[in-house]
């Protein structure tokens, strides 16, 4: 039996909807168009061994990145379900070199675009390591009823009106944000729907979990190797050490430390001074999931939702997680931000 307590995706956003008696349901229905493409992306995941979806497909993106053949199912599926429903009016994609602007009269009269990575963490795929979806949603600048410009694309995270994040692993949960708080969804296979599971989730505002690649330690700064350094400690301040979890999958990182606490960290190096990770498909929305739930996002001087994008793949370092890490963190920055 079916109960009743429990309120579908759908549902959720309805009544969610309700309370703002101005909504027109555009947001809603964009949200249940992502769901489905989840759905689909999810089916292949879990049979990616029986089929022909494993390894790359010879191609190479935009970041030049080997792009795997599941990446590409998985843009494919977005761009097509938010591309035939009446709530999208363009995307971008972290595979994609341009953005794709969806110009029909439907999409045209759409207040909302979407950007996001299709396959997060898609470099463990052929080991059988959790990989998730990361999105968000924008109300567009230009004026419905035109063509969008990039203009509708660069702008800074403050002004998402939604994001999220979807996790294919032991279970396959949807957690999305809006200004109104973050809730989880857990897929049910046997209705095939997302069922909340996970209501009003508040990021801890302390942790025991610190997420970094250990392997660029060395070129880090200073800064950072020393709270690399705290982390390890025990001391009376923290009451560290911490336990140190890393798997290369970011969204899987984050999530556990927006349930549990912690704080995930990818700073520049000498290879990469301004940063590996994309601010538009994946500091964003990220940063505006944590900081609705009560954490902080920075790059280690600014505020990632403050950041003025001026190119679609701009990258940036990213430091993110439960508040009193984050000022912990901070501190150590502060004295080299001075110098």
């Amino acid at each position: 039996m079916v109960n009743r307590k429990v309120f579908t995706l759908d549902e959720f956003t309805l009544r969610e909807m309700r309370a703002f008696p101005q909504a027109t349901g555009e947001l809603a229905g964009l949200l249940r168009d992502v769901g489905l493409a989840a759905k689909r992306v999810n089916v292949e995941v879990n049979k990616a061994g029986l089929v022909d979806i494993l390894g790359d497909t010879g191609d190479v993106n935009v970041q030049g990145e080997e792009v795997k053949k599941l990446d590409a199912f998985a843009n494919d599926q977005l761009i097509g379900v938010l591309q035939h429903g009446i709530s999208c009016a363009g995307i971008a994609s972290e595979e994609l070199d341009d953005v794709v602007i969806f110009d029909n009269d439907i999409s045209k009269s759409s207040k909302y675009i979407c950007m996001f990575d299709p396959l997060d963490g898609s470099a463990n795929i052929d080991v059988n390591v959790s990989i998730g979806t990361i999105f968000s949603v924008y109300r567009r600048v230009t004026e419905t009823g035109t063509s969008l410009t990039i203009k509708d694309f660069l702008q800074p995270g403050m002004r998402q009106v939604a994001a999220g994040y979807i996790i294919y692993g032991s279970s396959t949960i949807l957690v999305y944000a809006t200004k109104r708080g973050v809730n989880g969804f857990t897929l049910d296979p046997s209705i095939g729907e997302f069922c909340l599971s996970h209501p009003d989730i508040r990021c801890p505002q302390n942790g025991k979990m610190y997420s970094v690649n250990h392997g660029n330690f060395f070129q880090y700064t200073d800064a950072v190797k020393k709270y690399i350094d705290i982390c390890q400690k025990k001391n009376k301040t923290n009451g560290g050490p911490y336990t140190q979890r890393y798997i290369g999958s970011m969204v899987s990182d984050v999530h556990r430390n927006l349930i549990k606490g912690g704080i995930f960290m990818y700073p520049a190096t000498d290879a990469k001074p301004k940063g590996k990770l994309r601010l538009l498909y994946e500091c964003n929305p990220l940063a505006y999931i944590v900081e609705v739930a009560g954490g902080k996002a920075t790059d280690g001087k600014q505020r990632i939702l403050e950041k003025q994008p001026t190119e679609l793949h701009e990258r940036t370092p990213l430091f993110i997680g439960s508040a009193t890490m984050m000022a912990e963190l901070e501190d150590c920055l502060a004295n080299e931000n001075e110098h």
